[in-house]
């Protein structure tokens, strides 16, 4: 990763034979989209990326209120956006009360280490 961003914006390739210091005064200088740069701050898609999946989740929404099944409240779009950050939320249902208290029982008795 460090040696493909270096030889794309430098064209320095063997970095190893250069100081230390050099090096990383190199990869300062790195574009906040670099491969290198992204992992660093734990993107995994660019600002332009995110920016048009948000439009057209927007436009894909817009869309969809004005179809029977928004007015139902039914298959409303899903979100790229969400899909590419990996925000998704899944939820989970219970039939009754003890099911959610049986489920819940079984959550906190493994993040105790099944004591």
């Amino acid at each position: 990763m460090i040696i493909c961003d270096l030889a794309e914006t430098y064209n320095i390739f063997e970095y190893k034979r250069l100081p230390l210091q050099r090096v990383a005064a190199f990869i300062l200088g790195l574009r906040e989209d670099s491969r290198l740069m992204m992992k660093l701050s734990g993107q995994n898609h660019n600002a332009e990326k995110i920016l048009l999946s948000g439009i057209f989740d927007r436009l894909s929404w817009l869309s969809w209120t004005k179809t029977k099944d928004a007015q139902n409240g039914i298959n409303q779009p899903k979100s790229i956006m969400e899909m590419l950050m990996n925000t998704e939320k899944e939820t989970k249902g219970f039939e009754t009360g003890e099911d959610f208290v049986k489920e819940r029982n079984r959550i906190l008795s493994s993040l105790k280490g099944g004591e």
